[in-house]
């Protein structure tokens, strides 16, 4: 059999006046050919657009970007404020259902920053919009007003890993350094998320979905960057692209 196909969740792009469209940065693209030896397609987050059924039945995996946008907050019964904004509702109304159509089937899943938190709301979880607010909680946002991004994705935090859980076998280790650049993040977990991996403030960084047919995994760091050469990201994408085939 060829090489497996892998739908790479898009985001929101304002072009210009007139010209919305949808973007995929390219790590992910370059992750999913190198790493994970698959050919990646765009899924543009147009729910209009989209079949959830047939995006099921033609890919063997899906990665679920990380995006500016929060998770909107009526998904997991709080109120919308605009000091949370912006929302992306209409990648919302493909990504949630989309999990767990993935998870239901078997199909690999990856999640990446805003994707994990995207599963943990699909399977009832809650989000925190700044996950700095809470007391005795670390800033995970980006250093502010950085522009190299060399300073912006550089390791920053340890994640602790559950003690022969699936991430601490994947990389073999139980302790894990990396970026960290997010302000949302997981309040409480959803009915079927295990949460593996946290920092030293508590803030979930790795989960699985319990009893999925499938690869269900989702970290909320940055895995995308330096994924050809971090030995941390490599081995995840790895997985992801073991786990297609």
């Amino acid at each position: 059999m060829g090489r497996r196909t892998v739908g790479i969740i898009g985001n929101r792009l304002d072009a210009g006046p007139g010209a919305p469209g949808q973007r995929v940065s390219d790590r992910y693209i370059c992750a999913v050919a190198r790493i994970a030896d698959a050919v990646p397609l765009l899924i543009p987050a147009i729910p209009q657009t989209q079949d959830i059924g047939h995006l099921i039945d033609i890919l063997d995996g899906i990665v679920l970007t990380g995006g500016r946008p929060n998770v909107h907050p009526s998904l997991y019964g709080a109120a919308p404020t605009p000091a949370y904004e912006p929302y992306d509702e209409n990648r919302d109304a493909v990504a949630i259902p989309l999990v767990r159509a993935a998870v239901e089937a078997g199909v690999a899943l990856l999640g990446i920053c805003r994707g994990l938190q995207e599963m943990n709301v699909a399977f009832g979880g809650t989000l925190h919009p700044e996950i700095r607010d809470l007391p005795g909680r670390m800033n995970h946002r980006m250093p502010k007003g950085e522009t190299d991004p060399e300073v912006i994705y550089r390791p920053r935090h340890m994640v602790r890993l559950t003690p022969g859980g699936q991430f601490a076998r994947l990389f073999k280790a139980e302790e894990v350094l990396v970026n960290s650049l997010h302000g949302q993040g997981v309040l409480l977990e959803g009915a079927r998320i295990v949460v593996e991996g946290r920092t030293e403030d508590g803030t979930a960084e790795a989960l699985v979905v319990a009893d999925a047919p499938g690869f269900a995994l989702g970290v909320q760091w940055h895995a995308e960057h330096g994924a050809l050469t971090d030995p941390v990201n490599r081995s995840l994408f790895a997985a992801f692209g073991a786990a297609l085939r």
